[in-house]
């Protein structure tokens, strides 16, 4: 029954049917052609339901193969990003953006199948009846022919600003999900039908209308540029030059060089028209939201402050930073989330920096949370079918020959952790299942972890703010001291004939006295209440955290009355009541050493 009732309440919490019931009146196709086919159909429905209406013939066109090469030889060339001036910008940054550019792009040069014009054709027509692309391509202007595409892009824009319209009317949740569908739907099909005419091995591909496109695209960024250095500076009369620091497809991000927010926020409006009236209609900038504090790290790879009314910031806005990855350890997302929380909210850099050089010793000296350095990578196919050799697929194949029954099979999420081996073990082989290394006491290669995981990202965000950011919070007397590995149950060679002595719970030394009791030295014998005590309460620590752990997983399962049969692999908590379980029972086993 949970297994039938999960996806029903995932298709009314992701709102599915009211998305799929309005994607498939706007595009007039059917609604398992939505779960079953892609983008291109549903242009090619839309663009056979305009042509019906204009009495036009659709050609068929031979679909090519994968890898077959575009027409000529040469793929077009794509948008523009203006290169990164990286760093740690304390003042506001103004981000303009296009409105729908791609197809707005399309409507105003009337881009279509039915409007380009073959080269040999192009003498026969008048200049002012035709518009040239930066491209080299040439295509008859709307006065003259009006395009299809442009019309069904007109149609999906002009229902969408009426759908939104009305959302922001509506009162009923249940309207509200169905405007919010079918608007959503109507910005999916608009976008899509950009990428149908550039799609090479589609149902009607042509390059001439996608590679204009993207010529229109970059010479408005640059053309932004231009006009926004060209008129904000001190000779016009404003307090500062201004500086465009990065721009990405359809954004440009402007530093006005004004401390105050408002004054950004006026003038970001005040460019936007004023670029804007360049444009041919309905191509249109917009001015939606400042950036304070602003780190810009390179090319689509950015965070920061988001703000769009003065009083109070919106939320913390990252691209291209390991905070959402799921093939990443959460230390990873936490380190992150954490510095650029401290760097970005609190303005405070030397607390980043504090913070990751405490998170570093921590790792190197054993005291991290084993759920923290868990990485999960999804099985695609049979372990024995990979070429290359990776960390999840070994351990899988570890895995089936141990215990064949409990392996992880196609579809599943392998859950591991980097242990130490060999001096020049490769990666993949230093892999292990964490309950299993946990069960084992397997060392952990924490400095891999430190190398391979942590080492980039910090240096991502913190190369832009300081100097040598690698030697000062990588290296340093905080990386100094390395836990060294807990001995494990089963000695191995000469060693499993040694006789084995009872170590000191107080001091850890050999217990050799013959006056010394099981649990202490002679040395600590005089304070056994204390380490009596300190054994009590850690066992009744573990017992408080374990019990609370085991009470968070009887929640998430629905019950407080059964127990725990959760083996999710992907969940923290999983690894946090395993390991508080088997310390829970070491700390019991040293208890019961003291022999009062």
């Amino acid at each position: 029954m949970k297994d039938a009732y999960l996806p029903q309440r995932l298709l009314d919490k992701l709102m599915y049917m009211y998305n799929y019931i309005e994607m498939a009146r706007v595009t007039g196709v059917p609604l398992s052609f939505l779960l079953s086919r892609g983008q291109s159909i549903k242009v090619m429905s839309q663009i056979l339901r305009k042509a019906k209406a204009r009495n036009f013939l659709v050609p068929h066109m031979p679909k090519k193969g994968a890898g077959d090469q575009a027409e000529g030889g040469v793929a077009y060339e794509g948008a523009t990003v203006l290169d990164a001036k990286a760093g740690y910008y304390e003042v506001p940054i103004a981000t303009l953006d296009f409105a729908s550019l791609y197809p707005s792009i399309m409507m105003a040069h009337n881009l279509c199948y039915s409007t380009l014009v073959p080269p040999d054709m192009v003498n026969k027509l008048a200049a002012d009846d035709v518009t040239k692309s930066p491209s080299g391509d040439v295509f008859v202007k709307s006065h003259k022919e009006k395009g299809i595409l442009p019309e069904i892009l007109e149609e999906l824009l002009g229902a969408r600003k009426r759908a939104k319209a009305d959302l922001k009317k509506a009162q009923d949740p249940l309207e509200k999900a169905v405007l919010d569908g079918r608007q959503l739907a109507l910005k999916v099909s608009a976008n899509s039908v950009y990428g149908f005419t550039g799609a090479t091995v589609g149902a009607l591909p042509c390059l001439e209308i996608s590679s204009s496109t993207t010529a229109f695209g970059r010479d408005m960024i640059d053309q932004t540029r231009d006009l926004v250095i060209a008129k904000y500076n001190t000779s016009n009369g404003y307090s500062a030059n201004a500086d465009v620091i990065y721009g990405d497809t359809d954004s440009v991000m402007i530093k006005f060089n004004v401390t105050d927010l408002t004054e950004a926020m006026r003038l970001g409006e005040e460019a936007a028209a004023h670029v804007s009236a360049t444009f041919v209609k309905p191509i249109k900038l917009e001015f939606e939201k400042v950036y304070y504090p602003y780190l810009l790290i390179s090319k689509k790879r950015y965070a920061g402050l988001l703000w769009t009314k003065p009083d109070k910031y919106d939320y913390m806005d990252t691209k291209g930073i390991e905070t959402v990855r799921r093939d990443n350890c959460l230390l990873v997302r936490q380190v992150i989330e954490t510095c650029l929380r401290k760097i970005l909210i609190e303005r405070d850099v030397n607390g980043a920096v504090d913070f990751v050089k405490g998170q570093v010793a921590d790792l190197l000296m054993n005291r991290m949370d084993l759920s923290l350095l868990v990485v999960t990578k999804g099985l695609t196919q049979d372990p024995d079918k990979y070429e290359m050799k990776s960390a999840h697929v070994e351990l899988a194949k570890r895995m089936k020959e141990r215990d064949p029954a409990t392996a992880p099979v196609v579809g599943d999420r392998v859950a591991y952790v980097i242990i130490k081996a060999a001096k020049n073990a490769k990666g993949f082989d230093k892999s292990e299942d964490p309950i299993y290394a946990l069960e084992n006491n397997l060392p952990i290669d924490y400095q891999h972890y430190l190398d391979h995981y942590l080492e980039k990202p910090l240096c991502r965000i913190f190369d832009p703010i300081m100097k040598d950011a690698k030697s000062k919070l990588l290296r340093g007397d905080h990386t100094l001291s390395i836990a060294q590995p807990t001995p494990t149950a089963k000695a191995g060679g000469i060693m499993q004939f040694a006789k084995v002595r009872l170590s000191c719970v107080g001091c850890r030394a050999s217990i050799t006295d013959e006056k010394a009791s099981r649990s202490l030295c002679t040395h600590c014998l005089s304070k056994e209440p204390e380490h009596l005590q300190k054994a009590l309460d850690a066992v009744n620590g573990l017992e408080r955290d374990f019990n609370r752990l085991w009470t968070q997983c009887q929640r998430c399962q629905g019950s407080l009355h059964q127990d725990v049969l959760c083996t999710s692999r992907d969940c923290p908590i999983f690894y946090r009541r395993k390991k508080v379980q088997k310390d829970l029972l070491e700390a019991e086993t040293t208890l019961k050493r003291f022999d009062w």
